[in-house]
């Protein structure tokens, strides 16, 4: 195993470590598939003895041979068997940058060869057609033809103060279309000048940062820097927790304000430009691992919720910095679809133990993981993205 990725302060964190197993106890692989090797602690354990067969001087003093090419590969298969979620690094009490450290180990495996091979498809696909689907990028921005009014320009303006930055599975699944067609007439009624990039806006990168594929993301983050600044924008919204992430960590965008689409509207409804009516109903709010424990962004939506009339906002057991995964980050779909609708399991119970109608979250990918769970499986709750809220607490009669 080489270590030319890791920093010095990582291979410190290798041997600080105190084997706790608190990271174990809060992982939602682990428990939704009964299975200790895929929690951090037996990774770090792990990587700790890889380091030490390497070779040279700690070889000869441990006497440890490096592990074979058959154990890498079954090693890789557990640190894809994970959703990124970022609560191992929350929990942790000797403060080990977890998450970081998984991302680096990503690249380490695929520079080594040593990773699962569906993963090829996520760099072959935005290699191809720009987007995680492998669609037709020129379609990007078709859900428009689902607003209430299709405008003419199809919201692709020249220039505009802002830009909705749609992301890829708000764009092309069906499920998820609900999100952007619902935001976007939001900002309507908000009266905000913005536009889509549509064809010209290529995925974020994040997936290709989550599957160790970071190097692939370069060309991506100046393409998109470049079509933003051709509009002449302030600023970027993302209704996406991890392209706002990845923008916010990645992309050095000086000089353009960045918010998350929780934040926008929560800023819109202080403004007083948002009228919204009386809604009678219950909801829990699940907190997106990227938006959440990623960009510490805890207040905004329940802001916005509690700002509506008549709305009761619940919160489940674990919430906030403890918010359980919905199950659909890390590109776990991709490499194990049962553990993912596992996961999925987890969160839905949770959040029916509340007695909520509905479970409110701020991501298109939870959106999309817990609403097909829940159709699946036919459970009788509600999920709802929070520009979806907002849409219908919307008085458009005396907008």
């Amino acid at each position: 195993m080489a270590n030319t990725l890791y920093t010095r302060k990582q291979l410190l964190e290798l041997d600080a470590c105190t084997g706790c197993q608190a990271c174990a106890d809060i992982c939602p692989a682990v428990e939704a598939a009964q299975d200790g090797q895929l929690s951090g602690v037996h990774r770090l354990a792990w990587m700790r003895q890889a380091f030490k067969g390497r070779g040279g001087v700690l070889r000869r003093l441990f006497g440890q041979k490096p592990p074979s090419d058959e154990d890498w590969k079954r090693f890789s298969e557990t640190v894809y068997r994970c959703t990124l979620c970022g609560n191992c690094q929350e929990v942790c009490p000797a403060g080990i940058q977890l998450k970081e450290m998984w991302l680096t180990l990503r690249q380490e495996l695929v520079q080594n060869q040593h990773y699962p091979e569906k993963i090829n498809l996520i760099r072959d696909n935005l290699e191809e057609s720009h987007n995680v689907f492998n669609e037709d990028n020129s379609e990007r921005a078709d859900w428009v033809e689902d607003l209430d009014e299709e405008p003419e320009d199809g919201l692709i303006k020249d220039q505009a103060q802002w830009v909705y930055f749609t992301g890829c599975v708000a764009a092309f699944f069906p499920l998820a279309q609900q999100v952007p067609v619902n935001l976007a007439q939001v900002l309507q009624a908000g009266q905000v000048d913005f536009t889509l990039l549509g064809e010209e806006e290529w995925c974020c990168g994040f997936p290709l940062l989550g599957a160790g594929l970071k190097d692939a993301t370069t060309g991506i983050i100046a393409h998109n820097l470049a079509a933003v600044r051709e509009k002449k924008a302030k600023g970027v919204i993302f209704a996406c927790p991890s392209c706002y992430m990845m923008w916010r960590e990645h992309y050095h965008a000086e000089g353009l304000e960045l918010y998350h689409s929780t934040q926008f509207l929560e800023r819109l409804i202080r403004a007083g430009k948002l009228p919204l009516k009386r809604l009678n109903l219950k909801v829990t709010y699940h907190d997106p691992c990227d938006l959440g424990r990623g960009s510490r962004e805890f207040d905004a939506p329940r802001a916005v919720i509690k700002a509506i009339p008549g709305v009761e906002l619940v919160e489940m057991e674990r919430n906030r910095e403890q918010c359980l995964c919905c199950g659909g980050g890390g590109n776990l779909e991709m490499i194990d679809q049962e553990l993912n609708k596992g996961i999925a399991k987890q969160k839905i119970d949770m959040a029916l133990a509340t007695g909520a109608e509905a479970i409110i979250t701020s991501c298109q990918q939870c959106v999309r993981t817990m609403a097909t769970y829940c159709r699946r499986n036919e459970v009788p709750l509600k999920v709802m993205d929070i520009s979806q809220l907002v849409r219908k607490a919307l008085d458009v009669e005396e907008d």
